[in-house]
């Protein structure tokens, strides 16, 4: 369509109804000429003088860069993501480096929403404090520069749950329906809406969006034609009222589900790409192994991290010393030890490997053979809980594994070569990476052929 005011994506809708009839029909265009935004700048002044043609009913679009920009929202930031934890409230998911986070405003967005892009090195751009609050400055600039009653809306880009892609919403309104409730009434077959409550403020956030592009320098859009969406009072509700309330949020938390398909996912992983493995997964991964349960309120687990290819190629090498000695003493030939050898070859050939290992502090000491065995199968219990969560938790990092006896039949062997302590127990080693290919079809498991009820 038509580009009426030389801007880089022109006209999306065409304001003038169709011939021959009155459907509805609305324009969005972006907006040229706003200057690059310094701390103290009056937004209503700058979209003013670039759009003075502005009318009651149009609604403003404006990108939050240029608000947080006018607000002095520019904070020195040698880490980002130090940034990213003053501004967040709770972490709601995390894979990798990403962080979908609730932040101060009460959004649920990638990285609170602090922004690294359109800003001077060493430095990021947080969000407007009070997004509601900048959108209705900039109304009541505007109404009182040029006479017009707009509606405003400060738009932020986001992605969304279940959908590929990023799309601008609203974070920010006034003088804007932010939603349009439809229950109660009827659809063109008559049939009861009792669940439709249109985010109005999003969509307009979206339109804006596709002309004013995320690379063009055009910081702020307006749409026209749809004054029914512009609010003559200012109680309405701002964008705030966009963000589902915790008792009506299905995944606020996610952590069953989370749980649920980071156990499902897990399998034994036998080979790794050359990806290396982010340390800060498998501590998270230790994070959540040591929240086992445990007898006597111990804390029976230690996970020793080998991070270094010297350090897992020392601890291995010794390790097969002492299984082809074993092998030897069993009498197998050296073609079944060879055999054997490069079967546990998934240990040599993963980038990361950890020795989850059982302290016996705080056990009991019974003088009892049998309450003494007892005593350390709750202890070896309790190690094997610590174990399987650590390997649900790699599962959830995206990180495939292996847990691997081997270090259970040279504990002497693995306590020299690693420095440990005579009292630690290494019980297998856990090899760690990245799948280098998606795993087989689990085969199907009945849960109820495991299941007596008494």
């Amino acid at each position: 369509m038509s580009d009426e005011r030389g801007t880089a994506r022109g006209t999306v809708a065409d304001g003038d109804a169709p011939a021959g009839g009155g459907a509805p029909a609305f324009r969005v265009w972006a907006v040229p000429g706003i200057p690059e935004v310094t701390a103290g700048d009056d937004l209503a002044k700058l979209i003013a003088a670039a759009e003075p043609g502005l009318a009651d009913g149009d609604v403003v679009l404006v990108t939050s860069k240029i608000v947080s920009k006018a607000e002095g929202r520019i904070v020195e930031a040698a880490d980002r993501e130090a940034a990213i934890d003053a501004e967040t409230v709770r972490v709601v998911a995390r894979r990798g480096t990403l962080r979908i986070v609730e932040n101060r405003q009460g959004l649920v967005m990638a990285a609170a929403g602090v922004d690294a892009s359109n800003t001077p090195a060493g430095t990021v751009l947080l969000l407007p404090e009070d997004p509601d609050g900048s959108a209705r400055a900039i109304r009541d600039g505007l109404r009182e520069i040029l006479g017009v009653t707009v509606g405003v809306v400060v738009t932020d880009t986001f992605g969304r749950p279940w959908r590929s892609g990023l799309t601008d919403v609203a974070i920010g309104a006034a003088g804007v329906r932010v939603l349009d409730d439809l229950r109660g009434g009827t659809d063109a077959y008559g049939n009861p809406l009792s669940a439709t409550v249109v985010a109005t403020a999003d969509e307009l956030a979206a339109a804006g969006d596709l002309v004013k592009g995320k690379a063009a320098g055009l910081p702020v859009a307006v749409v026209r034609g749809l004054p029914h969406v512009v609010a003559a009072e200012r109680d309405e509700p701002g964008a705030r009222a966009l963000v589902r309330d915790a008792r009506d949020d299905m995944f606020r938390l996610g952590t069953s589900e989370a749980v649920r398909e980071a156990v499902t996912q897990r399998r034994t992983v036998r080979a790794f790409t050359d990806q290396p493995v982010d340390p800060g997964a498998v501590r998270r991964a230790v994070a959540a192994a040591v929240t086992a349960p445990a007898p006597h309120h111990t804390t029976p687990w230690r996970f020793v991290l080998l991070e270094s290819e010297e350090s897992r190629t020392r601890l291995l090498d010794a390790m097969r010393e002492a299984w082809i000695a074993d092998l030897r003493r069993d009498g197998r030939s050296e073609e079944s030890i060879a055999k054997r050898v490069r079967r546990g070859d998934v240990l040599r050939n993963a980038p990361y490997l950890v020795v989850p290992c059982l302290v016996m502090d705080g056990s009991h000491t019974y003088g009892d053979a049998r309450r003494d065995a007892a005593e350390r199968e709750m202890f070896v219990v309790a190690a094997g809980a610590g174990v399987q969560n650590f390997l649900v938790a790699l599962a959830g990092e995206r990180l495939g594994s292996a847990w691997v006896s081997s270090t259970m039949f040279c504990r002497d062997v693995v306590r020299e070569v690693l420095g440990l302590p005579e009292e630690w127990d290494p019980m297998g080693a856990v090899a760690v990476g990245h799948p280098a290919q998606a795993p087989r079809p689990r085969a199907d498991r009945d849960a109820g052929a495991f299941v007596e009820v008494r």
